[in-house]
């Protein structure tokens, strides 16, 4: 086994973290999501592997395959007309947790590149009205190549800063994924450097408590709002929900996802968080073999 360094020193509650710190040498896999929206799942899974892409399903992660190919994915003609959208594991998860009808009014309030839009879109068949808002307008580029390459036009797309979204509850979901500092991505070089470590020295949790306000105040009594990371410290999940439990009556309620997870937990430092952030879930990268993730479902009472 590797002595690999530890980036996460301070994070006691992670299960096997020796088996996390010795993935971390090792890159994560790639997956991507069939397009259902410009054919069905057989015939674009056949195409797709007659460009010599080898594909494994992912049980109950909906249109999800492991791939392996000599080349980039982004290379291959099928993902150029839209068959698929390479795309991280676990950030299929939020959006399951938010349980999606086609009749949804949906915000996605940090949407770009739009991996998490797109899939809302696929699930709901084209038939939601999604709002895919994100206040980087360099960001919009990605984000409106996608929906149009995937053949989606249930999307309409909007670039306010998140904190400044008009409040009113006309939403059924929300997804909040929010800026964070990607611990969930961490991978070591060989001499045990933290890659893809996120720089400069913003105060992320202060924005994920303003996004998570305003995010649960654009929902309609009885609407769900997911909040998600892709970072493993609790001061950018846990503690956002307990500040969002603080301000607003919501409720945290259970899920069950389809990858390995554990709950939110309860302390860390010495602060300790909501009794209701145990609903929330923590996905590992070593045990799920993809980006580390938090993700909790919130609802607004009726």
């Amino acid at each position: 086994m590797i002595q690999a360094s530890d980036p996460f020193e301070t994070y006691d509650f992670i299960p096997q973290k020796d088996a996390l710190l010795d993935s971390l040498y090792s890159p994560l896999p790639p997956y991507l999501r069939i397009n259902t929206l410009k054919t069905n799942e057989q015939k674009a899974f056949e195409i797709i592997q007659k460009e010599g892409i080898e594909l494994t399903p992912i049980p109950n992660v909906p249109f999800f395959y492991r791939a392996a190919w000599e080349k980039g994915l982004g290379h291959a003609l099928s993902y150029k007309v839209g068959l698929f959208y390479p795309q991280a594991l676990s950030s299929a998860l939020p959006v399951l947790a938010l349980a999606l009808r086609p009749q949804d009014i949906i915000l996605d309030m940090c949407a770009a590149p739009g991996g998490k839009t797109t899939y809302m879109a696929q699930l709901t068949g084209d038939s939601s009205l999604i709002v895919a808002n994100d206040r980087n307008i360099g960001r919009l580029t990605s984000l409106t190549s996608n929906i149009k390459r995937l053949g989606i036009t249930c999307v309409v797309v909007s670039s306010i800063s998140g904190e400044q979204f008009p409040p009113q509850e006309r939403f059924h979901k929300v997804l909040l994924d929010a800026p964070c500092s990607g611990e969930g991505k961490y991978r070591l070089d060989r001499e045990g450097r933290v890659l893809f470590r996120a720089e400069g020295h913003t105060n992320l949790p202060a924005i994920q408590k303003g996004l998570i306000v305003r995010a649960f105040d654009t929902l309609i009594p009885g609407g769900t709002l997911v909040y998600s990371t892709c970072t493993l410290n609790p001061m950018e999940n846990e503690d956002v929900i307990t500040y969002l439990l603080k301000k607003r009556p919501a409720m945290v309620v259970p899920w069950s996802p389809p990858l390995m997870s554990h709950p939110g937990v309860l302390e860390f430092n010495g602060r300790a968080f909501s009794k209701e952030v145990r609903h929330a879930r923590r996905f590992y990268p070593h045990e799920i073999d993809s980006v580390g993730f938090f993700v909790a479902k919130i609802i607004k009472p009726r």
